[in-house]
């Protein structure tokens, strides 16, 4: 046997299609070659990968011509997943180890020079399309809790390749691995219950839950935005087993760990000095940005204005779509973007514009240019825009609170569940299904026509203000919005004069 083909996938994202390791060997002028399209560290392999072979007693090739290709040729290789499957190669194109052993299985892993296996990133895209393939995997042993979060896939780990070919060769076989236990939902961190006052600001978090909009609070420096955003994911549902996949294979191709967030709702708050690209992702070979890492959870951009105009006209199409195409010269990839924007900004340079408690000293022509940084493009997807003021100090040192999270989590959780029975969440309704759900009377849609025109609202204002009113129409239990829900979600749009007053 002077050819071998070994199975194992390239990780393009969250993809990861198949690559086949074709080994050749043949007579000529001894050296190693390989194709296929191969990144530095993938070129890197071969001398890796020869050390690894002599260090543990294998017998390499060294008078004969090798030939390495990584087919498919047109499909970018990088990355030291590949050392493992080329070892394998070789050593059954020279006869060390028989191809029948290799039938039906898939290998990763990057081989240190004495042959030990270490771990690669993003493993768990990988696990769960070899689980789709209907094969087994072997891994090294740093990566088999991870690959084996896909569930219904048969997990070899080794630490060494001596252990991987002792097992080919039956002489040692590898206990499949399984998760000692399932990973357990952590707790949900902050609670609500910590929110004095703040009445307003918790409704609308609440309904900014339960239907998935976007949310947006104005108010002077320390009346509670960042504790009120840092309590959303504590009220919203967990993850399905599905969605906790997606949010972990995000996880795993950024290399970040899985276990101790599993099951957990994202929260990412990335400084309002992050570029474009740190947000939306991207770079020579594009990777997950913030809004990816929040998939499923939340992205709270906390001082809104602060942030460059051009990183906040980025994230509106993803806004939209859920997703974040990346184009590059030599490199493309898609990743999953379906977060809940929660913004905080104040309403003016030094804070204090509308503050009882202190005078505001900046000029009008500052006060245009601070909030001018904040497109209408961009507030116009944003469902709710809440003021939260001061609190009096009768409602700071007062002992009364509100409702803790596990309270609100129910109610959030039933109207949910009235939702995705009419296929998705309020937020991502639209068209006639949007127009059907709320099945307006005659008397409040000529009402709520008045009220646009009178307020100057967009189209899009229009959808998005029957969706919250939707929202609320589910937190009450009623069959569609009435006139008290569409005041109210009108209420919630109302930025303009809570700002510039």
């Amino acid at each position: 046997m002077t050819l071998a083909i070994i199975h194992t996938r390239a990780g393009l994202g969250l993809e990861a299609p198949e690559v086949q390791v074709e080994v050749h060997l043949a007579n000529g002028l001894p050296g190693m070659t390989l194709v296929g399209l191969p990144e530095a560290a993938v070129r890197e392999s071969r001398e890796r990968v020869r050390s690894a072979l002599v260090n543990a007693g294998f017998d390499f090739p060294t008078t004969r011509r090798i030939t390495l290709n990584l087919a498919p040729a047109d499909l970018p290789k990088e990355g030291g997943r590949f050392d493992l499957p080329i070892a394998l190669g070789l050593l059954v194109a020279s006869e060390q180890v028989p191809l029948e052993a290799l039938e039906g299985v898939e290998c990763v892993g990057e081989l240190a020079l004495d042959g030990r296996l270490r771990p690669v990133t993003g493993v768990l895209p990988l696990a769960l399309a070899a689980r789709d393939a209907g094969r087994r995997l072997i891994v090294p042993y740093d990566n088999a809790d991870e690959a084996a979060l896909a569930g219904g896939l048969e997990v070899l780990p080794a630490g060494h390749l001596l252990e991987v070919v002792a097992h080919l060769l039956d002489q040692d076989p590898i206990t499949p691995h399984r998760l000692p236990d399932r990973p357990s939902v952590g707790d949900h961190g902050a609670d609500l219950h910590d929110v004095r006052g703040q009445h307003q600001a918790r409704r609308a978090l609440e309904v900014a839950a339960a239907g998935g909009h976007n949310l947006l609070f104005a108010g002077p420096p320390g009346t509670g935005k960042t504790m009120l955003a840092s309590r959303l994911p504590g009220i919203l549902p967990p993850l399905s087993d599905e969605e906790a996949l997606e949010v972990a294979a995000v996880r795993s191709v950024c290399g970040l760990p899985l276990r101790s967030e599993w099951g957990r709702r994202p929260f990412r708050a990335p400084h309002h000095t992050a570029s474009a690209v740190a947000l939306v992702g991207g770079g020579s070979k594009p990777r997950p940005g913030e809004i990816s890492l929040a998939h499923h959870g939340v992205l709270f951009l906390d001082e809104l204005p602060e942030f460059s105009r051009h990183v906040l006209e980025v994230i509106r199409e993803p806004m939209e779509s859920g997703r974040i195409h990346i184009a590059r010269a030599s490199h493309e990839r898609r990743y999953p973007a379906r977060f809940q924007l929660v913004a905080a900004m104040n309403p003016c340079p030094c804070g204090h514009l509308g503050d009882p408690r202190q005078r505001c000293q900046c000029t009008p022509a500052q006060i245009q240019r601070y909030q001018a940084r904040v497109s209408g493009p961009l507030l116009d997807r944003i469902d709710l825009q809440i003021e939260v003021p001061a609190l009096p100090p009768e409602q700071l040192t007062s002992r009364e609170s509100g409702e803790s999270s596990s309270v609100v989590r129910a109610r959030v959780v039933a109207a949910r569940q009235r939702q995705l029975a009419r296929g998705c969440l309020n937020a991502q309704l639209a068209g006639r299904d949007l127009e059907g759900a709320c099945a307006l009377q005659s008397g409040d849609r000529a009402w709520l026509a008045q009220v646009l025109e009178r307020l100057r609202l967009s189209a899009r204002a229009y959808h998005r203000v029957l969706r919250v009113a939707l929202t609320l129409a589910d937190l009450a239990g009623a069959p569609r919005p009435e006139r008290d829900q569409l005041i109210e979600a009108i209420g919630y749009r109302q930025l303009d004069r809570l700002l510039k007053r």
